[in-house]
């Protein structure tokens, strides 16, 4: 079966050769009898898809009844072997721990072996949730790749109706259940070509603040200093909410020192101090400035002081949670105390001279 999924030409993510190369990955989204997992829990129907000929060849792997598990496992095993890169969203955490459970149960098949598995629920959330909110797979089609898979089955009713077709044997109420897991397919491939767009080596530039943010940090994590500084550089320009763009000022900041251009992170902290764990970093990072760049330790105090100020008034208005209050404070009131007294030998020194 083949879907209008183009294939990405040229944007390949980190990593060896063989993980890079798309021809290895095998798409692969589960409908099982159970939403919770468990041993009990049986894949009755895997989806796989890959890029082929330009297009996505989609392939439904179906258990009739249960003692056709192995069948099922037997032909998927097949499959990863030929394409060892298995891709999913959120299948780390369910659909191949659960696949991984259904092997050893069988007794008689080893779980094939994987060369990578790559989840793009995890940069999904980076990229997006900020905006959404939900980052469900349709709402991603929809609001992301601008896709409307039309009317869809809630999740919630799939077992169930798998379970009615084993006791009745009437097969026309799984036509969904075959017709979902597809569009879920259709949607994880357009969602990697997109994610891979964004975090190529000559990625596709964007116009969303929030999504330029979220490639930011994962360029950072990804330890890619000079594009994550560039893209905070970019989501800043944008238009952010105000607590993001605390924190995407603090994150540049925190970059801009580690190469050395104080001017800059000095700059950036300036603006993003307030009543926030990241404006609360920039408190502390300022202060730290002024005492060992700057050479002004009154500076640094007077800096110090105006946090523990801030942190006073929003624990009197419930701004900021007790927990978070107590822990603040105490590393100011540490660094006040320290100040205090350098201050006060500073002035001895001088009374002496």
């Amino acid at each position: 079966m083949c879907s209008p999924c183009n294939r990405p030409a040229s944007a390949r993510p980190r990593g060896p050769e063989d993980i890079a190369d798309v021809q290895q990955w095998l798409f692969l989204d589960t409908e099982t009898t159970g939403l919770a997992g468990g041993t009990g829990t049986y894949p009755f129907l895997v989806g796989l898809a890959w890029w082929e000929g330009g297009g996505l060849q989609v392939e439904q792997l179906f258990m009739r009844e249960y003692n056709e598990e192995r069948s099922l496992l037997a032909a998927l095993a097949e499959r990863i072997t030929e394409r060892p890169v298995l891709v999913t969203f959120n299948g780390k955490s369910f659909d191949w721990p659960l696949l991984e459970t259904r092997y050893r149960m069988t007794r008689r098949i080893l779980p094939p072996v994987l060369r990578a598995h790559l989840d793009f629920l995890h940069p999904a959330r980076n990229l997006w949730r900020l905006r959404l909110g939900s980052v469900r797979l349709s709402q991603l089609e929809r609001h992301v790749l601008g896709w409307d898979r039309g009317p869809d089955l809630v999740s919630e009713f799939i077992p169930r109706i798998y379970l009615d077709f084993v006791r009745n044997g009437r097969a026309d109420p799984l036509l969904p259940v075959f017709q979902h897991n597809q569009m879920d397919l259709r949607g994880l491939a357009g969602l990697a070509s997109r994610i891979l767009q964004l975090l190529g080596d000559e990625g596709e530039p964007s116009e969303d603040g929030l999504e330029l943010y979220g490639v930011s940090r994962i360029c950072e994590r990804r330890g890619e200093v000079k594009r994550a500084r560039k893209h905070y550089e970019q989501s800043l320009v944008c238009s952010l909410p105000i607590e993001t763009g605390r924190a995407a000022r603090t994150a540049l900041a925190r970059l801009a020192k580690r190469d050395g251009d104080l001017a800059r992170a000095r700059e950036l902290w300036e603006s993003a101090v307030g009543n926030s764990r990241e404006g609360y970093e920039a408190y502390e990072q300022l202060a730290i400035y002024y005492e060992h760049e700057a050479r002004q330790p009154g500076q640094a105090l007077a800096i110090t002081r105006e946090a523990l100020d801030k942190l006073r008034r929003a624990s009197q208005l419930g701004a900021i949670t007790a927990a978070s209050h107590r822990r603040t404070s105490l590393r100011f009131q540490y660094r006040l105390a320290r100040l205090e007294r350098k201050a006060g030998h500073t002035l001895l020194d001088a009374l002496d001279a």
